[in-house]
């Protein structure tokens, strides 16, 4: 198994675009035909490439020799994809795969399998409940568009907010009708930069992916003042993206069985005790 760094977290506003590993290309990749098994997967750190570290033995019996190329941002997973220099990336969610292929006509990538959830939290320096709130508390969140859903679903369940009905996982901030607390939502932030600003005292409350709690040594369960449910059903289990038609590739159909199965679910259970939350069957 080889394992490979991609900075790029920062240098995409600067138009740097970072070197990946060469899926499909000599190393044969997951359309490979001769007896080069090398499989080409694309991965932010935690918890994704580190779930695939625990699962590359388990493939290597299998005959595929795991490379991981790791990305510390959320946008150059699918663009090294989309050029053939990946066979396959593990990050994301459904509904932000769908957004990004909503604007990006070159991405055509199909879903090949869930493989676990991460819950979003909200953290906060001075309040220990949503309740303690004050009215006009500023609240910081991400400013990708798939997550706006997700985040207002989630404060709507806490009773924080009410939304228009019908809104959905595509909730926006114009769908709430109802914020008695008057929560002052600033939607701005690189979610990568959000344990960032929650650890300089920014904004009364943050919401945090879990992936990225965890990089910043957050515990989504012990320093969260509210927690995502992780429901089997729900969809923002992070998925196995590759190119259309790769999904029947057997290669691909190996990494996402090894994915689910026992000793990689129990591998999340253990290693992140309900932060990180292996997806239903």
């Amino acid at each position: 198994m080889k394992k490979t760094f991609t900075f790029s977290a920062f240098a995409l506003s600067a138009g740097i675009l970072a070197a990946c590993g060469g899926g499909n290309g000599d190393n044969g990749g997951a359309e490979g035909e001769g007896d080069n098994s090398t499989l080409v997967v694309g991965a932010t750190n935690i918890p994704h490439s580190e779930i695939l570290d625990f699962a590359a033995p388990l493939l290597e019996e299998e005959g595929i020799d795991l490379q991981i190329e790791v990305f510390n941002d959320y946008v150059m997973p699918n663009r090294a994809l989309a050029a053939g220099e990946l066979d396959a990336n593990y990050f994301q969610h459904v509904p932000y795969l769908e957004d990004q292929m909503a604007s990006n006509e070159d991405y055509d990538f199909v879903n090949a399998g869930g493989v676990h959830i991460e819950p979003i939290g909200v953290y906060s320096q001075e309040y220990g409940s949503l309740e303690e709130l004050p009215d006009g508390a500023e609240v910081l969140m991400s400013d990708a568009p798939s997550d706006h859903g997700r985040i207002l679903l989630m404060l709507e369940e806490e009773g924080v907010i009410t939304l228009e009905d019908g809104a959905g996982t595509e909730a926006t901030l114009d769908d709430i009708v109802d914020n008695p607390k008057n929560l002052d939502f600033q939607p701005d932030y690189e979610a990568a930069l959000l344990p960032t600003a929650y650890e300089n005292g920014e904004g009364d409350a943050v919401l945090i992916n879990s992936n990225f709690a965890l990089e910043a040594n957050l515990d989504p369960n012990e320093d969260s003042i509210a927690i995502e449910t992780s429901d089997l059903d729900n969809p923002y289990v992070n998925i196995i993206t590759v190119r259309s038609g790769d999904e029947d590739n057997e290669q691909i159909q190996t990494l996402v069985e090894i994915l689910r199965s026992e000793e990689v679910r129990d591998f999340i259970e253990e290693e992140y005790n309900g932060a990180v939350v292996p997806a239903g069957e």
